[in-house]
């Protein structure tokens, strides 16, 4: 079983998944767009590009993978939809720009587990 961590401890944590997650996408030829953006709809973790393609990326971390996987629940999805939806309309392409959900798993040795393209 998992125990969220909160508080400054969980903020601390919170930002040492991200740079794991970020380092990950960097490897792997992606470009860093903003990192905790937040609109009137909500807060997306990381956001990224490759190529013409904007990535959204929600950072989850847990003691195990399949934790952190159960705690993205339908309407966090649907806020980071509405944001990611809301930060294209600031972009010139707008609505046109390719895009897409991730959800990037951290656990405790902060080994980064990407599922990719979450319900779009």
């Amino acid at each position: 079983m998992s125990r969220r961590i909160t508080g400054a401890r969980g903020q601390l944590a919170g930002a040492a998944a991200e740079q794991s997650v970020l380092r990950h996408y960097l490897a792997a030829g992606h470009s860093e767009l903003a990192r905790n953006w937040r609109g009137e709809a909500g807060e997306i973790d990381l956001i990224l590009a490759r190529g013409e393609e904007v990535i959204f990326v929600e950072v989850k971390a847990s003691r195990s993978f399949a934790a952190a996987a159960t705690r993205l629940r339908p309407a966090q999805f649907a806020r980071i939809q509405a944001a990611a939806e809301e930060f294209l309309a600031t972009r010139p392409r707008g609505a046109l720009t390719p895009m897409r959900i991730d959800l990037a798993l951290v656990d405790a040795a902060g080994a980064v587990e990407v599922v990719e393209n979450l319900g779009l």
